[in-house]
């Protein structure tokens, strides 16, 4: 019981020491009392003794002066171990990795608001014209009818020519647009209508490597601020 009394000491090799295990029996609480250094010097003294007679023994034949040298050594490694263990910090706690989870809004109940398309491009890019008063939520529900047409090849029905999506490389892009007023900054030649940024509303993009099947739709505030409408990398649900 005494030796288990001594903390923070993981080498077994150590509890061997005579003085210790005397010391820890002799005084089986003292190396928790208000002054432990009372329990070291006593194992310390204890092990001097010990191997004192022990070094004598051995060698006989020695001057007293190199046994006492020895003991005393051995006496003095004893302590520095036994004083290493309880110096010893304890093992610093690994970080713990926290997951971030993103979340996206749920598909909106609203009709998708009537649209034109205002052009397109032989690369596959298409611009799309709803009313100026288009609410976000209407917005979100036409980028969710794109998604719907690009998975059931329905673009005809939409009044899309579904045959240029379909020979797309490596995808196509649908740009949203509140009202025409800044509907031709995505081809124009000449001056910007609407300035340099860019000014759509919403935009619905469909495949992209070698998975022709991805697709990504976001809600534009602003160049500096989109919100994601679903995992592009999630598969599709009707």
């Amino acid at each position: 019981m005494g030796a288990a009394q001594i903390p923070h000491c993981e080498n077994v090799m150590l509890l061997m020491l005579p003085g210790i295990w005397i010391a820890a029996l002799a005084v089986p609480h003292g190396i928790h009392t208000y002054n432990p250094y009372l329990y070291v010097i006593l194992a310390v003294l204890i092990n001097t003794s010990l191997y004192g007679v022990i070094t004598f023994l051995i060698l006989r034949g020695r001057s007293y002066a190199s046994i006492t040298k020895t003991s005393v050594s051995i006496g003095f490694l004893a302590m520095s171990a036994l004083t290493g263990c309880h110096s010893a910090s304890a093992p610093t706690p690994a970080p713990s990795s926290t997951t971030q989870t993103t979340t996206y809004p749920a598909r909106p109940t609203t009709p998708p608001p009537s649209f034109k398309l205002f052009h397109q491009t032989t690369d596959g890019s298409f611009t799309l014209v709803t009313s100026p008063t288009a609410t976000d939520t209407q917005i979100e529900a036409l980028i969710y009818q794109l998604r719907d047409a690009a998975h059931t090849h329905t673009f005809d029905h939409l009044g899309i020519p579904q045959k240029v999506v379909d020979v797309r490389d490596p995808m196509v892009w649908f740009h949203i647009y509140r009202g025409p007023k800044c509907a031709p900054e995505k081809y124009t030649d000449g001056k910007l209508p609407c300035g340099a940024s860019y000014n759509a509303s919403g935009d619905y993009t469909f495949g992209g490597g070698p998975n022709h099947q991805w697709d990504d739709g976001v809600i534009l505030h602003g160049e500096d601020h989109q919100i994601e409408l679903w995992n592009p990398n999630a598969p599709y649900k009707p």
